[in-house]
């Protein structure tokens, strides 16, 4: 997180999370020709570098996947069109997804896991034998900046209860146990289940707030993965701001049991800001590798909330 030009309404410089100009690939130089810099751009540049990493190593007899894409809920002047970014994605990064088995949806930072239940019904009724998942979204941007200073959402000197704007992607692939293991693919963790809910008191609604969005994707969730044992981590979306607290604690409370009493809560926004869309794909790849790994204790609740009434969560067990 640093400082940048940009200032806000006190004449504060924005404090951001922002990818180094260095770490991204060049834009595409027919779509550098019919577009200004601009958000969309740059968020091409973001999934085209964390997509290539997800499918570099994939065997080449596997059929390009579908991907899923979630995007963002907020929108500058011009909102970004989600059949036109995928086309431009497709462009940006070569013909590694099935753009015509694609589909994108802006819905902010739930929608990454919102993505991963409809992956897993593609899976399961044999629709594909891969998904690919992703996120993707930039919040340093001038005119999201105002709006969310305006709202005194955005952390700083005068701003404690705020959030840190940050940029970033995230993709995973899905497929079954079987297939992954035919093509030689190691797996991280595996999903037991995925669930979605509506929150009707979201941030932006004059509803009253009651946190029943969350509780009842978090108790979907949890029953459909029939667990063996307590949930032992939960990678969530908290972003500095205390409003999405009431809504985990409801959630927590209906399904006291299913908790470890030592459960870890993990919120990686306080090292990387905000991503935004990217942000439940996110939490879904970091809980995987630290399953992997050994050093996150399964099985791992991931869980995202939107600005507005999305909510969705995930279960997250070692690979079989």
């Amino acid at each position: 997180m640093k400082a940048i030009d940009w200032l806000d309404r006190r004449f504060d410089a924005f404090v951001v999370g922002r990818v180094p100009d260095d770490g991204l690939p060049e834009l595409n130089a027919a779509l550098a020709a019919q577009m200004r810099p601009s958000r969309e751009s740059r968020m091409l540049q973001l999934a085209h570098a964390a997509l290539a990493d997800v499918v570099r190593d994939l065997p080449p007899q596997i059929e390009a996947p579908p991907l899923l894409l979630a995007l963002p809920e907020h929108h500058t002047t011009i909102a970004i069109e989600p059949a036109r970014f995928l086309q431009r994605l497709a462009l940006q990064a070569g013909p590694c997804f099935d753009l015509g088995n694609s589909i994108a949806a802006p819905r902010g930072r739930a929608a990454g896991v919102m993505a991963i239940k409809q992956a897993l019904q593609r899976i399961e009724s044999g629709q594909s034998k891969f998904v690919l998942v992703g996120g993707v979204d930039s919040l340093v941007d001038l005119h999201l900046l105002g709006t969310f200073d305006r709202e005194d959402r955005v952390r700083g000197e005068t701003v404690s209860d705020g959030f840190s704007p940050s940029e970033g992607a995230a993709f995973v692939l899905l497929g079954d146990a079987d297939t992954t293991r035919a093509y030689g693919i190691p797996a991280l963790a595996n999903v037991s289940a995925a669930a979605i809910g509506q929150e009707p008191g979201h941030l932006y609604s004059d509803e009253p707030y009651l946190g029943e969005g969350l509780a009842s994707a978090v108790s979907s969730a949890i029953d459909a993965a029939e667990l063996p044992t307590q949930i032992a981590s939960v990678f969530c979306t908290f972003n500095g701001e205390r409003y999405w607290a009431r809504e985990f604690g409801v959630a927590r409370i209906r399904n006291a049991a299913a908790f470890a009493d030592d459960a870890a809560m993990e919120h990686p926004a306080e090292c990387f800001g905000d991503l935004g869309a990217a942000h439940g794909v996110a939490l879904a790849a970091l809980a995987a590798h630290g399953i992997a790994r050994g050093y996150r204790r399964a099985p791992a609740l991931v869980y995202a909330s939107s600005d507005h009434a999305d909510r969705a969560a995930a279960i997250l067990d070692r690979a079989a």
